[in-house]
């Protein structure tokens, strides 16, 4: 059915800062600008910048809607939920990154260990928080972490559902694995 990302949009504040952070700082291309004074999918009358950032074989894209009221964020959500999550190639690349964000002045959390991967965590200009993700091979028991989550993946599931509360099958994932 669906093979893989297109896109996925999100807005900005201001257009060319947003592609000269994602371009200039974090390396990606600047493949599309399109720009228009209606919106083709309602017909609203809403002036916008539609920037496309390629990421791998999909795009990271951005709006800016001058006319409409200032951006904001979910006040009832927190900061920490909604974010975009990048890979990068190895622990090196990611230490890398975070001294080179660091050095241009951005605060950047971590690196953070999930277990199956290793993250840091910063801003956009826009504000959206952004995660850098090197993926780990870890095992649990003499198998494959990330198999083992996926067997408890509809069972966690289930049980979320119907308690409200965290399942503990995977608590072992950010105590203690075998390596």
């Amino acid at each position: 059915m669906i093979s893989d990302f297109h896109h996925v949009a999100f807005r900005c504040k201001n257009a060319k800062e947003t592609v000269a952070f994602y371009r200039d700082i974090l390396g990606l291309e600047f493949t599309l600008a399109i720009a228009e004074d209606k919106v083709p999918s309602t017909g609203e009358n809403n002036p916008y910048m539609h920037i496309f950032l390629q990421v791998g074989q999909a795009h990271l894209a951005f709006f800016e809607l001058p006319n409409s009221p200032e951006m904001g964020t979910d006040l009832n959500t927190p900061n920490w939920v909604q974010h975009i999550a990048l890979k990068v190639k190895n622990n090196e690349k990611l230490l890398q990154i975070k001294n080179y964000l660091e050095s241009l002045g951005h605060n950047v959390l971590g690196p953070v260990n999930h277990g199956i991967f290793h993250s840091i965590y910063f801003h956009d200009p826009s504000g959206h928080r952004l995660e850098l993700v090197v993926d780990q091979e870890l095992t649990y028991k003499g198998e494959s972490a990330n198999k083992v989550l996926k067997k408890l993946a509809d069972e966690m599931l289930t049980e979320w559902s119907l308690t409200g509360e965290p399942p503990k099958h995977a608590q072992w994932l950010h105590s203690t694995l075998d390596s």
